[in-house]
């Protein structure tokens, strides 16, 4: 890979280790760089570390939710224009809706399949 190939960064935040797991294995074997988070208070954290291309949240998680991560990073003017697309087991049109007013660029429903999630991130990423 030439030095003028920067490696995109990929936040995955997901309350399930199991998730976090899976979703970082199919993104690695794709070359991504991938950090990790269980909640959204955590994400915040990292992101306030490392700048990341992309995120990647869970819609329900405790204490915040994918919805007030979404609203915070938005607040972050580093992270007002970076792709977050959200992976939840839920998938109504309200929460869409919501997640959609909060700034989120996309939603899939779990579970996920490795190709759809490789499409809808590379469309995301590559798109700044």
């Amino acid at each position: 890979m030439s030095d003028s190939v920067k490696i995109k960064t990929i936040l995955v935040v997901d309350d399930s280790a199991v998730m976090r797991q899976m979703i970082s294995t199919v993104l690695e074997a794709a070359g991504y760089r991938v950090l990790l988070a269980d909640d959204g208070g955590t994400a915040l954290e990292q992101v306030r570390k490392t700048a990341v291309d992309l995120v990647l949240t869970d819609w329900i998680m405790m204490p915040m939710d994918g919805g007030e991560l979404t609203r915070q990073l938005r607040l972050l003017t580093d992270y007002s224009e970076v792709p977050i697309l959200v992976l939840s087991t839920v998938s109504s049109d309200e929460s869409k809706a919501e997640a959609k007013t909060a700034g989120a660029n996309g939603w899939i429903a779990k579970p996920i399949k490795p190709a759809t999630l490789l499409g809808v991130v590379g469309s995301l990423i590559n798109r700044v």
